[in-house]
């Protein structure tokens, strides 16, 4: 993952807020909170683990799939383009 080097720091920040929402649900738990609390927590760290997902696999369609001398309006690059909305509209 190499290409990810560009966007680490990003990713990086994404991973320690999962762990802290992660963190969060297993001292839910520890406490005894309602399971509608730990339901919420739970959900809102599986959106936080989708997005971090979806920009893991935009990074790998623009470093792999797409050729930046590529002329604009370049029918593969817009099929790229259309393919990283399709993945962000799934996921998140």
């Amino acid at each position: 993952m190499s290409h990810v080097e560009k966007e680490k720091k990003k990713l990086l920040n994404r991973l320690k807020r999962l762990k802290g929402q992660i963190e969060a649900i297993e001292r839910a738990i520890e406490e005894d909170r309602e399971c509608a609390r730990v339901l919420q927590q739970a959900t809102a760290c599986r959106g936080a683990l989708d997005g971090f997902i979806g920009e893991v696999i935009e990074d790998h369609i623009r470093e792999h799939m797409l050729d930046p001398a590529a002329p604009q309006g370049d029918p593969r690059t817009q099929a790229a383009e259309e393919l990283i909305e399709i993945v962000h509209a799934y996921i998140t």
